[in-house]
């Protein structure tokens, strides 16, 4: 007899992203019990900022929800605090909930996948192939990292899994190269979507940063409108210094939209918080493992019931 499903797997993503943040060590429904009924005064105030802080929101973003927190909580009084911090996370983060839509009329749409090493950015697009493959697009990879063997290997093994060709060259070739054959490829192939997998790369390197320029170029030679999407990968464990990653990365490339991995483990899951309050971007994907099921749209309302429990009870 088949053993019966967990209530991880029962539940969807929703339920695998709470079982997963949950793992790890994470700011939850369980670390605001203290609040209980509460009402937002001096004390609650200053407790809750430390815990934000804690849980790697950020100095901006703090003093943005509890702000927010105080102006609901004249306009309604006597509202528990935890109520109010529910409300006002959520309407930071709807500020930035806009899932990945492919424009037909763009084809091929390209997407240009961006990071520092360790992101898991391969993993990201690969699952993101899948996801587009099933939901009825053709795709075609372009494996712009060439500066790992192994970078190249896992991306074919990705385009296998979904059953989508890869376009790539030796190690060491020039990345622009390997973009530009991937777009010809697609529209002789009339492909609806192109995914560019890149290296990754530190922020701080200019050189390095200086190619992703070049590749940018080389796409807007095939199509002045592309690349349609500019996504940056970030590791969501990586607390503030994801920031300062995706702040660098928008200011020289004007990034589309964010995918954020690794929300499991040590990930506390506030630093959606600061990139919505600070950055702005639209938050696409979320990730949290790696089976090509463990990647999905980035909903508020579900991250938050995952990270500060559902106010069901």
């Amino acid at each position: 007899m088949a053993a019966a499903p967990t209530e991880e797997e029962s539940s969807g993503f929703f339920g695998r992203l709470k079982a997963r943040l949950n793992r790890g060590t994470t700011w939850l429904a369980s670390e605001l019990l203290w609040l209980g009924e509460q009402p937002l005064d001096d004390e609650t105030v200053e407790e809750l900022e430390t815990r934000l802080l804690a849980a790697d929101v950020g100095v901006e973003a703090t003093t943005w929800l509890v702000d927010g927190m105080r102006a609901a909580s004249k306009r309604h009084p006597g509202t528990p605090a935890v109520e109010l911090l529910r409300r006002t996370a959520l309407s930071l983060l709807e500020t930035v909930e806009a899932p990945l839509k492919i424009d037909m009329a763009r084809k091929p749409f390209v997407i240009l996948a961006v990071g520092v090493n360790g992101t898991g950015k391969t993993t990201t697009v690969g699952k993101l192939a899948h996801r587009l493959k099933a939901n009825g697009h053709t795709v075609l990879l372009a494996a712009a990292d060439t500066f790992r063997a192994a970078g190249v290997e896992q991306l074919q093994e990705w385009g296998e899994r979904a059953n989508v060709p890869v376009v790539a060259q030796a190690p060491g070739a020039d990345p622009a190269a390997v973009v530009h054959d991937a777009l010809v490829a697609a529209r002789t192939r009339d492909i609806d979507v192109v995914l560019a997998d890149t290296a990754g790369r530190l922020h701080t390197a200019a050189g390095l940063m200086d190619e992703l320029d070049k590749i940018r170029r080389v796409i807007q030679r095939f199509d002045a409108s592309a690349p349609h999407e500019t996504l940056l990968v970030l590791d969501g464990s990586q607390g503030q210094n994801a920031l300062a990653q995706a702040l660098k990365f928008h200011e020289r490339l004007k990034l589309t939209g964010l995918a954020i991995t690794k929300l499991d483990g040590t990930a506390k899951g506030g630093i959606l918080f600061a990139i919505a309050q600070k950055l702005k971007v639209p938050i696409r994907l979320v990730g949290v493992g790696e089976s090509v099921e463990d990647l999905d749209d980035f909903r508020a309302d579900e991250f938050l019931r995952a990270l500060l429990g559902d106010g069901r009870s």
